[in-house]
């Protein structure tokens, strides 16, 4: 099985096994490739450039281990938004060739750790993939889920995955708050045009 097929395959898993206590999801379209016909006659790279002047937070989604992995899952990402108020819900985009998607959708929960301006190594290092991501990283467990709470994150929200969509070459996920908090005084890591930045200016 394929990347792509492991990964409808966790959703499938999600349809089947809904953890308890959710709010029922409106029906889920079916996975599918997107036709030749449906592609825009639009440059990748070109898409690549434009998008990336809308500077973003940068994110850690974290998950604890399932199925019998003895360790968390965990990886970085940009597409990251608030999506409800009530009831409480959030989304992140992941590629549908991720292989560690469908380990957090095994588990069904994860969290989001919202980087620190100080913290663009440790994104870097969520960022490869096949590495043992989480060696050398302080985390405690979030307060529901027990995912990885990050040492360090300006913010962290721990959820219950909600409802899985298809949006293209990426799954949209949304996942359900049950808890969540943030630093003090802790600046946000940012990310515009292939580069870190700070809210100050400063890039990296």
């Amino acid at each position: 099985m394929g990347h792509a097929g492991a990964a409808a395959a966790a959703v499938r898993y999600l349809r089947s096994a809904p953890a308890p206590g959710l709010v029922e999801a409106l029906p889920r379209p079916e996975l599918r490739c997107v036709r030749e016909d449906e592609r825009a006659p639009v440059d990748q790279a070109e898409f690549r450039r434009v998008l990336g002047n809308f500077a973003t937070g940068v994110t850690v989604v974290t998950a604890p281990p399932a199925d019998g992995s003895a360790s968390p899952a965990g990886f970085a990402c940009q597409s990251f938004s608030s999506l409800s108020l009530d009831p409480p819900l959030i989304c992140f985009m992941v590629g549908r060739t991720s292989t560690t998607w469908p380990r957090i959708a095994r588990a069904g929960v994860f969290c989001v750790n919202v980087l620190g301006a100080g913290q663009g190594e440790l994104c870097r290092a969520f960022a490869v993939s096949g590495a043992d991501k989480f060696a050398g990283v302080a985390y405690d467990a979030a307060p529901v889920s027990g995912s990885p709470r990050l040492a360090g994150a300006a913010a962290w929200i721990d959820c219950t995955i909600h409802a899985v969509h298809t949006g293209g070459d990426h799954l949209i996920v949304v996942g359900r708050v049950n808890a969540l908090g943030a630093a003090e005084r802790e600046d946000p890591l940012l990310f515009h045009r292939g580069r870190f930045g700070r809210l100050d200016g400063d890039s990296s």
